[in-house]
């Protein structure tokens, strides 16, 4: 508020020109006085009443300048400068509905005061009322179409009454009128990502922070928008500018986590969410967050107490009950997990990913009816729902029921949990449907090499079908399987694939087969070592003298289910009873295991001299005995035809079943259940006593 230069109308101009000076000067408290002065003398003196007002404004007495003047308007109405002045004391005490009104007089008296429109829509804007202020705006602009601070705001307003189009048509005018406007530019990006034109929006943010490069939240919404597209390590790159200009700045720190997490950067994430939590301590959504990354990094129990922490704060927070849910099934508290899930479905009865995590615990606890009831519910909510269909396939598959079972189980491609996703290939998918006869069907694994050995005993069943059975393999598998009975030819992943007619991935096969129970190709053995390898490794043995057995106690740690299936080598030895020997038929070793291994040198271990599967073969065949946990060498040892015990948790991978001690699979094999305690002591007993009666 500046003053303005009247033409003195009163019987003191002399007095009022020099106020008036002093005013423009910035000596404040001697145009004061005069002001005072000049109203003893012409208490009715319009211009000096509103100068007076116009000076307490600039001096934060906005309830004295509204009211000096009110004063001048009632002797001079027709002043739009008055209005226009009283509206900005107004402003400054918020009396919103008191400036639309102030600003009417004065657009009555000047229609055409573009300012005085403009204006009115800001209080228009404060007052909630967005459609009314867009039409100030637009009345604004028919008076003064580059009047970019009106053009910014409509925008604003537009934004506000969802019409998101037109606030970055509006915002885009208000750059175009003001190019140094980074705060329009800012807005129009918001918009931008809002309407899922990301890159737009990052360009847009771009402009901004060119203008005005401390303007943190720019920065910060700026890697929003480049997380919304994956592109990583640029989005982090931007939360840690905003953290440079914002230290405090928590949402940075808990987004830059998200995007440590997604780049596998798990303990940086911990750490980022630590931040954010020291600068918010009450963000339910950061602990929640936290709690994924421990979980991820194996720290279960710690990212228990996460979800606790985010629960705590946020009790109707469901993602943190079903994502504690499924820490809980991982440190076996399966129970416990049960709860959690039902609290998030009690929260949000939609939750379709509960319903279908509270099925897999069900399953864990071999409550079958209970998980399909519970996958069901999930594939009602959610009809497309792939990793539910793909659990229920499981679960069926688990009891028996591979009739319902096998074509569930193909969902495996599209579920989100799942490790292989549907490859393309230029050939179509055969299930069973057409004659193979004179074709070539491209057999593909898909996923771990147990599975590969498992189901490759389809390959002579396609063959007497009259079909050119050609494999793609992993190359660990090439060489032993080179002479597998009904293959053609092997190919290695990776390489260029030759001609075909049809594929089909090893593990639909038994669907294509329509296999049940009671008609499982299950040959003796079907896998042959090498003979050349079995004596290179008998003389590497030496002469046998009594029991020899080979065991296997630990699978890929990238499993899934590894926290079950596993066994630390340590709890093994302490079951073996002494007399045979053992020998290790373990490539890699982890590292809590070496120093058992090293502290028991009767335990032989080979595996830096195992080149690939020729060897275990050949080793596997040399032992009077094979136990293994569920991995690649208990598929191996089974498909040679050799004796195997499989040690298995009480919640099996669905190819073992339920309650049985054999595997209609695997002839040579024999299963040591893990009971409901869900722990291995009363297994590994049981083995230590039958491997005691072999003598």
């Amino acid at each position: 508020m500046k003053p303005a230069s009247p033409m003195p109308a009163s019987s003191n101009p002399a007095l009022l020109t020099r106020a008036i000076d002093l005013h423009q000067q910035g000596q404040l408290g001697q145009a004061e006085a005069l002001y005072h002065a000049i109203l003893q003398i012409e208490p009715r003196n319009a211009d000096a009443l509103h100068l007076l007002g116009v000076l307490a404004a600039q001096s934060g007495a906005h309830q004295f300048a509204a009211d000096r003047i009110a004063q001048a308007i009632a002797i001079h109405p027709n002043d739009v400068a008055f209005y226009m002045n009283r509206s900005l004391a107004l402003q400054a005490l918020g009396q919103w509905e008191q400036v639309v009104d102030c600003l009417d007089h004065a657009i009555g008296v000047q229609p055409d005061h573009a300012s005085a429109h403009y204006t009115r829509g800001v209080a228009l804007q404060e007052l909630g009322r967005p459609a009314d202020a867009i039409a100030s705006y637009d009345h604004a602009l028919r008076l003064q179409p580059q009047y970019a601070q009106a053009w910014a705001n409509r925008g604003i307003a537009l934004k506000e009454v969802q019409q998101v189009d037109a606030a970055i048509e509006s915002y885009t005018h208000a750059v175009q009128c003001n190019p140094q406007d980074a705060q329009s530019y800012y807005n129009r990006a918001i918009a931008l990502q809002e309407r899922g034109q990301r890159a737009a929006a990052v360009a847009s943010y771009d402009l901004a922070i060119g203008l005005a490069p401390g303007f943190a939240p720019a920065h910060f919404n700026r890697g929003l928008a480049l997380m919304e597209q994956s592109q990583w390590e640029a989005c982090i790159a931007a939360f840690d500018q905003t953290i440079a200009l914002a230290p405090d700045f928590g949402d940075a720190y808990s987004n830059r986590g998200i995007a440590l997490q997604a780049l596998g950067r798990l303990q940086a994430a911990v750490d980022s969410y630590d931040q954010a939590i020291g600068i918010h301590p009450l963000s339910a959504q950061a602990y929640n967050n936290r709690g994924v990354a421990l979980k991820d990094l194996k720290r279960t129990a710690m990212a228990v107490t996460s979800f606790e922490m985010a629960i705590a704060i946020h009790p109707g927070f469901y993602e943190a009950h079903n994502n504690q849910g499924n820490a809980l099934r991982e440190l076996h508290q399966t129970q416990a997990a049960i709860a959690s899930y039902s609290a998030a479905i009690r929260l949000k009865p939609d939750f379709a990913q509960a319903y279908s995590n509270r099925g897999i615990a069900y399953k864990e606890l071999q409550q079958l009816d209970a998980a399909l009831t519970n996958y069901d519910q999930a594939i009602a909510l959610e009809p497309d729902y792939a990793d539910a269909y793909w659990n229920k396939g499981i679960a069926l598959l688990l009891g028996g029921d591979f009739a319902r079972g096998w074509p569930l189980y193909e969902w495996r491609h599209k579920a989100l949990e799942s490790t292989h996703p549907q490859r393309q290939f230029d050939q179509p998918l055969w299930l069973g449907q057409d004659s193979l006869q004179g074709k070539t069907l491209l057999l593909h694994s898909e996923q771990g090499l147990g599975d590969t050995l498992q189901f490759i005993r389809y390959a002579p069943l396609l063959a007497a079908q009259g079909a050119r059975v050609v494999v793609e393999l992993p190359r660990a598998l090439m060489v032993l399987l080179a002479d597998m009975q009904g293959v053609s030819q092997f190919i290695e992943q990776g390489q260029a694939l030759p001609a075909y007619d049809y594929h089909c991935p090893l593990l639909s096969l038994p669907l294509a087969f329509g296999t049940t129970l009671d008609n499982i190709p299950a040959p003796a053995a079907y896998v042959r070592s090498l003979p050349s390898k079995r004596a290179q490794w008998a003389t590497t043995l030496g002469a046998k003298a009594g029991l020899r057995i080979g065991i296997a106690w630990s699978g890929s740690t990238g499993h899934k289910n590894d926290h079950n299936r596993s066994i630390a080598l340590a709890e093994l030895l302490q079951h073996l009873p002494t007399g045979p020997q053992y020998i290790s038929l373990q490539k890699e070793l982890r590292e809590v295991d070496q120093a058992t291994l090293r502290a028991n040198p009767q335990l032989r271990h080979f595996g830096p001299d195992l080149a690939d599967f020729t060897d275990t073969a050949a080793l596997c065949d040399l032992m009077d005995l094979v136990i293994s946990v569920d991995t690649s060498v208990a598929h191996l040892s089974a498909a040679l035809g050799q004796t195997t015990w499989v040690l298995l948790p009480y919640s099996p991978d669905w190819r073992w079943l339920l309650e049985r001690s054999d595997s209609p699979w695997y002839p040579s094999a024999r299963l040591y259940r893990q009971d409901r305690s869900m722990r291995w002591a009363g297994v590994l007993q049981r083995l230590r006593d039958d491997v005691l009666k072999l003598g």
